[in-house]
């Protein structure tokens, strides 16, 4: 299996606890990582639980997703690659994700992360 293949395969319920251990660390809130995911995805809170619960893979959480028309503005590496360059469109929506986590973790600003 490649790494696409395995990015798809990926459960979000399982990697959400991880990005918000690693805000958290950083003196952020669910609150705010919530919000970078709506500005992404579409999701509100409520919804962003009930694809938690429902232990869907990345593949369904994108597929789902009203990517925001912004998201290209999102550039720079993550795991040692342009985020921009990435081919896989859903690898690369995976990699905007992470990123704004990243983001939010390194605490930036709130309006540098949501773009636009």
């Amino acid at each position: 299996m490649n790494t696409d293949e395995r990015i798809a395969k990926m459960s979000f319920a399982k990697i959400y606890p991880l990005y918000l251990e690693k805000v958290v660390k950083k003196g952020r809130t669910k609150e705010e990582l919530d919000q970078v995911i709506e500005w992404l995805t579409g999701y509100d809170s409520a919804k962003i639980q009930d694809l938690i619960s429902k232990d869907v893979t990345f593949d369904e959480f994108f597929a789902g997703a009203n990517l925001n028309a912004n998201a290209n503005l999102i550039t720079g590496k993550v795991c040692g690659v342009q985020v921009e360059t990435i081919e896989n469109t859903l690898t690369r929506k995976v990699r905007y994700l992470d990123k704004l986590v990243d983001e939010l973790a390194k605490g930036r600003k709130m309006e540098k992360i949501i773009r636009g």
